[in-house]
């Protein structure tokens, strides 16, 4: 059986593992950040240069693909779930369940990375991850929405997640079960401001508010045909 060819992106994409690993026992005494940066290079004996590649902008990359690979282990684990027998509401629930479980095992890693992307500096790279996450959330459970609702639905799980998150961080109740009421509640103020967004839907005034926005869809998740060097089909 011919053994496929490793690329450099998927040498990048291993040392960058392998520096996260290492990184997590140096987190919780130096945070996200250069110092955790070096030591990990140092335990994982990754090349310099390559650890360069795998981190240009140094911690911030390093802490982005932990939470990453958070996202990836969540996905996992939601393939494997059976979720045809629940409501909705609770699919949505036990995706961010799976998701906080996916790093329980590195609870101090995450309190160091909200810490880390709510500084200033960073906020745009930890809206961004949050954002992505429930985008991962969403496209998993089979959300097919094009329009405003693209972007409502993730914007409304966003604030979810983060409150379930800063949440859980905080609990030591056992099998973190004051966290899943939490999260039960908040899911259910979700579900309630659906059934209004609904009612809406009907209203005069919502629906000269929607004439306003007719043009509003979910970013396009191919190359444009008109950028410069892409090349038509013909």
């Amino acid at each position: 059986m011919t053994e496929t060819k490793k690329t450099e992106k998927d040498y990048i994409s291993l040392a960058l593992e392998q520096l996260v690993t290492a990184a997590l026992p140096h987190v919780s005494f130096d945070g996200w950040s250069a110092v955790t940066l070096d030591s990990a290079i140092a335990d994982a004996s990754v090349d310099v240069g390559l650890a360069q590649q795998a981190c240009p902008r140094g911690a911030v990359d390093l802490a982005l693909a932990f939470h990453r690979m958070g996202d990836a282990k969540m996905e996992m684990a939601l393939a494997k779930a059976d979720l045809s027998n629940i409501r909705f509401r609770d699919r949505i629930a036990k995706a961010v369940q799976l998701r906080i479980q996916a790093v329980a095992d590195e609870k101090e890693a995450v309190l160091r990375g909200v810490t880390f992307f709510a500084l200033p500096l960073h906020a745009t790279e930890g809206a961004q991850a949050l954002w992505a996450t429930t985008d991962k959330i969403w496209n998993a459970l089979g959300d097919t929405s094009e329009d405003v609702n693209w972007y409502t639905k993730r914007a409304t799980l966003s604030a979810v997640y983060s409150a379930t998150l800063l949440f859980w961080l905080g609990d030591d109740s056992e099998r973190s079960a004051d966290t899943w009421a939490f999260l039960d509640r908040r899911i259910d103020n979700v579900m309630q401001f659906e059934t209004v967004k609904a009612k809406l839907k009907d209203n005069p005034i919502a629906k000269g508010f929607a004439a306003i926005f007719p043009d509003i869809h979910k970013p396009a998740t191919h190359v444009p045909d008109d950028l410069p060097g892409k090349t038509k089909a013909s």
